[in-house]
């Protein structure tokens, strides 16, 4: 690949508008001459991010990351220098023109954008096989018409199909020139005793985008019966990858996130799919892990609503609660829906009308407090010991908001709700706050130590170590013993010590002499 020349570079710059490149990540409001909304760079709650179309720049007034459309798009989408051109490129209709580049500048380039392309070729190659080929029809396609998904939406997600025989795929991205390497650290190919082969054999495929469009990852999943095989294999984490920083369909939802500020977020590639061909465009999906706090900041650049949609298997919905937790605890306006029994949300959008889907939505979402009171308790009504632990489990959800306002108005309506006085959930709800306070801290800590011994780890390797070891000669604990001075003098350094490490890492109890309730506070925040 060559150097972009000067003035091609030229006319990029010239064309891109940093309004129009920034609203394709982050969502804009107007405010005066300049436009405004939550930073992409970190997690925050308060928009600081503004963006000047007339000088051409953004910049976060928190972190201070920001910059020209350039320096915006390779700060948040790793990209580097010539990336972030051909991307603007592409959006403006730009024809590049190159000159050939260096040895140093191809070294640079070299690992990261061959993961990329091997990665592109591998998109087209199996949606190529699954239109072209005998197998790919009766197999990929089949499989996809029988489940109801149309060509247009084949098409919109790029789905295609990886051939059975283990090394047919692999043998063409050799032909063209990709290395083994490539093949193997995109997790393409995986290595066995025999060698190479094809880690997507005989699957259907679902590619994953980043909100570039640029293709970072695959899902694939197994039509066979047989249980000894895993349901769904997944691209494994590189350095163009990571599974907790991408959302399975958000770079086909974005704009429709954007336009009616709501985020729809269900579990598979499935649902994703088949909610955008009823014409619910808004819907991503965590892919079946947990949700992260990358992908919960991911959506919050979008907007601040988000709707989860369960299906009815409650046994799933309990253990999923804790996505509703970390969504809260960003800030973010959560509804919960529950689907028919029997639904989710895939054969929901293939048995229902657009209209009737959305309809369906508006109808029966429901504030998370009612949702979370009707699952924990729907066993606890006759038990005081379950219905007290139920409620407890709600006023802690409620504890991570961290609006005050809205903290007070949920534990309003759980007091209605419940016929529990406030005074008496406020209570609970201080000592939720001031665990979550204390696990923080206790967080920051772990994390700042981790961060020291990574650094003591790296000087070591440039320095010898030193071991320091408390005298212990008999001479030394003779004269301390016989001069009561000297060994005070001796211990202090060792006693300055100890209370070093008690005010950084001590906590003290703090009991209410009235009714005996109590908190432990770091002797640090005293």
């Amino acid at each position: 690949m060559g150097r972009i020349d000067h003035e091609t570079v030229q006319r990029i710059l010239d064309a891109a508008d940093i309004v129009e490149v920034v609203s394709d990540f982050v969502t804009l409001k107007r405010r005066g001459a300049n436009y405004i909304g939550l930073c992409p760079f970190h997690n925050e709650r308060t928009p600081s991010f503004s963006v000047s179309k007339s000088r051409g720049i953004c910049k976060c007034f928190s972190c201070g990351k920001g910059g020209s459309p350039v320096n915006f798009l390779m700060e948040l989408e790793n990209m580097s220098y010539n990336e972030a051109l051909r991307w603007l490129a592409k959006k403006y209709g730009i024809e590049i023109k190159e000159r050939e580049m260096s040895d140093k500048d191809r070294a640079v380039e070299a690992e990261r954008e061959s993961l990329m392309a091997v990665n592109d070729f591998a998109m087209h190659y199996f949606e190529d096989y699954m239109a072209d080929t005998d197998e790919g029809r009766s197999i990929g396609l089949a499989y996809f018409t029988e489940r109801g998904i149309n060509a247009q939406s084949i098409k919109k997600f790029h789905l295609g199909f990886g051939p059975e025989r283990g090394d047919t795929f692999l043998k063409a991205a050799r032909e063209k020139g990709y290395t083994d390497s490539a093949l193997e650290t995109t997790g393409l190919c995986a290595r066995s005793d025999r060698g190479l082969y094809d880690r997507f054999r005989g699957r259907v495929i679902y590619p994953v985008f980043t909100l570039s469009g640029r293709v970072v990852a695959f899902g694939g999943r197994t039509l066979r019966s047989d249980k000894n095989i895993a349901k769904y294999v997944n691209s494994p984490e590189s350095i163009i990858y990571s599974k907790s920083r991408e959302l399975y369909g958000l770079y086909q939802a974005r704009q429709a996130i954007n336009r009616k500020n709501k985020c729809i977020l269900v579990e598979g590639y499935m649902d994703v799919i088949s909610m955008h061909q009823a014409g619910v465009e808004n819907v991503v999906a965590s892919s079946g892990t947990s949700l992260t706090e990358e992908q919960i900041t991911l959506i919050h650049r979008f907007t601040p609503n988000v709707t989860v949609i369960y299906d009815s298997d409650a046994a799933g919905i309990k253990a999923s609660l804790r996505g509703i937790d970390m969504l809260l605890a960003q800030g973010l306006d959560i509804k919960v829906l529950l689907l028919p029994d029997g639904d989710d949300p895939d054969s929901f959008a293939q048995s229902h009308s657009s209209e009737e889907v959305e309809r369906y939505i508006e109808e029966h979402e429901t504030d998370f407090i009612k949702f979370k009171s009707d699952i924990l308790l729907r066993d606890a009504e006759n038990d005081p010991v379950k219905r007290s632990r139920a409620i407890s489990d709600i006023i802690h959800s409620i504890s991570v908001i961290p609006n005050p306002i809205t903290r007070s108005v949920y534990v309003e309506e759980c007091s209605r709700r419940f016929g529990i006085a406030e005074k008496v959930l406020n209570t609970e709800l201080s000592r939720h706050m001031a665990n979550n306070s204390e696990e923080e801290w206790k967080k920051r800590q772990r994390e700042s130590e981790m961060k020291r011994l990574e650094e003591l780890r790296a000087s070591e390797r440039q320095t010898p170590t030193v071991v320091a070891t408390l005298p212990s000669q008999p001479a030394d604990e003779a004269k301390t013993a016989q001069n009561p001075a000297s060994s005070e003098k001796y211990l202090a350094r060792f006693e300055r010590e100890l209370l070093r490490y008690l005010v950084r890492y001590g906590v003290i109890y703090l009991c209410d002499a009235d009714n005996g309730e109590g908190a432990t506070v770091p002797m640090s925040v005293l």
